[in-house]
């Protein structure tokens, strides 16, 4: 499918346009036009489709939604957003929204009512609500939320008229915006029959629609990636592999990962299955700041873009911006404006050959994956399909090393010098992408 052949870009658009921390609900700002300038460095760039954080109505963060079938007037109109996603069709690249199903926020229309009438309206089957106890923010009854944050009202999808109001949103967005795809947020939450629904819903308007469930826990979610259920899940596993093997120089801890849940063994989760793959987001620290040696962020970024999985750039980490946690993450999700495009130049080569590698090779979008080699500070692992062949080599170490792969020949597609397979050369801090000839 064209996810599975696809370099994701992701956007946190509150931040990204530089809104305002809280919604004040006054008037409406125009701000998606800072992303639309965008447009021709993404494309540019290589990346063949685009995942917005939440955009709706909100109270502050995106994830405490007000309206689902409003855009969030600190960035924009709806039918400014509907042009914007034509602008990105226009490009060739796919867009994919945010949906947050499993909680809102205390202005939620619905919730706002039960606040107002309590037992009086029967909005009140929409949430679980206990009126015999009391809330953080002294309602006079309590209520499920996400996690311990009152701020976030748990919804109550067993609630057939709530799960209906869902769906018209998700083919409101579907008809009037003509989105491509859908992450779910806290997807380990949500009930696979929600799922099920979801996609007969999609699917019935747009077949090859995207859906990817956010999963933050390690656990065996392979049920979950079904043709009726999602296409992909969050590979938090390898997400947190990549980053503590580079920074431990234990090269063992990503490729275990990678065995694990991709390799041909009968135990292993998910062979044949893409997961989402990230080395940064929105909710953790960016790349540049976790990782305690910079010079091995190019090689990084080589496993990330050519491992079993769909790969995905968090914007401003293509050019090496830091950022960490802390105030409500807002150092994660700085302004356009304030990341310096002129930083990294090498970075952001990288990740622009990486995108065209990725973009036009099926070995690297649908193929198996085999370990080759393997030491501390190097390894080598093959993924091969349809008679394409290509090995990715990296070595973290500040020495020069050389290894054997396999008899013969092949390109390496970074810098397009000839490689010979049975004495492959890596200098300090490098990768090297080989397709075999």
């Amino acid at each position: 499918m064209w996810f599975d052949e696809s370099t994701f870009y992701q956007i946190y658009p509150l931040g990204f346009c530089g809104a305002e921390r809280e919604n004040d609900y006054g008037e409406t700002r125009h701000r998606l036009h800072i992303i639309k300038e965008e447009i021709p460095r993404i494309k540019e760039l290589g990346f063949k489709a685009v995942l917005f954080n939440p955009l709706f109505e909100s109270e502050r963060h995106g994830y405490d939604t007000v309206d689902f079938f409003k855009i969030d007037r600190r960035l924009g109109t709806n039918e400014e957003f509907k042009e914007l996603v034509l602008e990105f069709h226009k490009a060739g690249i796919r867009v994919v929204l945010d949906g947050v199903f499993h909680h809102t926020g205390r202005e939620f229309f619905p919730f706002r009512e039960v606040r107002e009438k309590r037992e009086g309206t029967d909005y009140r089957f929409w949430f679980n609500v206990d009126f015999y106890g009391n809330s953080a923010y002294n309602d006079g009854f309590n209520y499920e939320n996400w996690e311990g944050h009152p701020e976030l009202v748990k919804l109550r999808l067993e609630n057939n008229d709530l799960v209906n109001y869902l769906m018209d949103a998700v083919k409101f967005w579907l008809k009037e915006f003509d989105i491509d795809g859908l992450r779910l947020d806290v997807c380990y939450s949500l009930p696979y029959w929600f799922l099920e629904r979801l996609r007969s819903e999609v699917r019935s308007i747009k077949p090859d629609f995207f859906l990817l469930g956010e999963v933050i826990h390690i656990g065996n979610f392979r049920e979950a990636i079904r043709e009726d259920r999602l296409n992909s899940i969050t590979n938090y596993e390898c997400y947190k592999g990549l980053v503590s093997a580079f920074n431990s120089d234990n090269l063992f801890e990503i490729e275990h990962s990678l065995t694990r849940l991709f390799g041909a063994q009968p135990w292993c989760l998910y062979t044949g299955k893409n997961l989402f793959s990230f080395a940064d987001n929105h909710d953790v620290p960016r790349l540049a700041t976790q990782l305690a040696d910079r010079r091995k962020i190019y090689a990084l970024y080589s496993v990330l873009f050519t491992m079993p999985g769909i790969p995905c750039v968090y914007y401003g980490s293509e050019y090496g911006k830091e950022g960490g946690k802390g105030d409500g993450d807002i150092h994660l999700r700085p302004a356009m404006s304030e990341i310096d495009k002129s930083a990294n130049p090498e970075l952001c080569a990288h990740i622009r050959k990486l995108c065209g590698i990725r973009n036009t090779s099926r070995a690297l979008a649908y193929g198996n994956y085999e370990k080759r080699v393997l030491q501390n500070k190097y390894f080598c692992f093959e993924r091969s399909r349809d008679g394409e062949t290509v090995y990715t080599a990296a070595n973290i170490s500040d020495s020069p090393v050389n290894f054997y792969v396999c008899e013969g020949e092949g390109d390496d597609l970074l810098s397009g010098n000839p490689v010979a397979l049975n004495n492959v050369c890596l200098a300090p801090f490098s990768s090297a992408i080989i397709r075999k000839k």
